[in-house]
């Protein structure tokens, strides 16, 4: 089971850590994945870091602003977001990738968590 947690109301400009804890389930072999989908709009990859931590991977829109890193002894996994801005509002997924298909793809993830909702104002 993957649960995020960190979401939360700010302002534009302001900063938020979401991040996504794995219970009963060991991430250390596994690349992780943070998506997201605003109301009305189709769940979009954000950013992805590999099994070991020496790859990250972002969405053009959100490079320089997030940060994704991961804790493979505290099993977690986290999003370090600056600079927010309204269009980043939205629900925001943790999820293990399975391989299926590459890091920026959501089918290719196997296991989601339930979302954390992120809103910035404007």
């Amino acid at each position: 089971q993957l649960v995020e947690s960190g979401g939360g109301l700010v302002q534009d400009g302001d900063s938020l850590t979401l991040s996504c804890a794995a219970l009963g389930r060991n991430i250390r072999g596994w690349n992780m994945g943070w998506f997201r989908q605003a109301p009305g709009k189709e769940r979009e990859f954000v950013a992805a870091i590999s099994w070991s931590g020496g790859s990250t991977y972002y969405q053009d829109s959100v490079k320089g602003r997030f940060t994704i890193s991961r804790d493979n002894v505290k099993n977690t996994v986290t999003l370090q977001m600056n600079s927010l801005t309204p269009e980043d509002t939205a629900v925001y997924y943790c999820a293990c990738h399975g391989g299926s298909s590459g890091l920026r793809a959501a089918t290719g993830y196997d296991y989601w968590g339930q979302g954390t909702q992120v809103t910035v104002s404007s």
